[in-house]
């Protein structure tokens, strides 16, 4: 685990060295999440979307004018409405963002996700999940975005229960980027 944690730093500090330009900057916004059940919802569960927010801190390096990185720290509430089905993350996304023009990017990426609370409640403590998004200009500043993220793993322990299900979420943000 230090050796992974020393070479994803030595990897930042790599983009901040060699990065044309480098900003950094704070989104915050609403989220509405879900619980996508495979093959359906059992008996018994309301699959109710949960609406929550989603607040990140992040830092954007310039690859080329119109390539960028831009690692990210947030806190999101997410999963599904009933209670026993809400899951709070503290997650890293890695965004690859392309400028379309001035104003307007898209970006892909993947996502890390750490379970923020309790340890033995049924879901799994860490998760992946694809990430794809727009970002819109309104200032040099401050930005709109809209970003959705599927799971690519199982949000409950395999020891105890029966159950597959992936995360889906969609974020509609605010940012400042200074």
């Amino acid at each position: 685990m230090k050796k992974t944690i020393l070479l994803f730093t030595f990897m930042l500090a790599s983009f901040y060295g060699f990065s044309q330009d480098a900003l950094y900057g704070v989104r915050a916004g609403y989220t509405i999440s879900n619980l996508d059940f495979d093959p359906e919802v059992p008996a018994g569960i309301e699959n109710a979307h949960r609406n929550g927010f989603f607040i990140g801190f992040f830092g954007e390096y310039s690859i080329s004018k119109t390539f960028s990185f831009a690692p990210e720290i947030q806190f999101s509430a997410e999963g599904a409405k009933e209670q026993n089905l809400r899951i709070n993350y503290i997650q890293m996304p890695l965004f690859f963002k392309f400028k379309i023009d001035q104003s307007l990017s898209i970006g892909v990426g993947p996502q890390a996700s750490l379970k923020g609370h309790s340890y033995e409640d049924g879901f799994k403590n860490f998760g992946f999940s694809a990430l794809g998004g727009l970002e819109y200009l309104i200032t040099d500043e401050i930005f709109i975005d809209f970003r959705y993220s599927y799971g690519l793993t199982n949000v409950f322990d395999d020891n105890d229960v029966d159950l597959e299900a992936k995360n889906t979420n969609m974020q509609i943000g605010v940012g400042l980027k200074f």
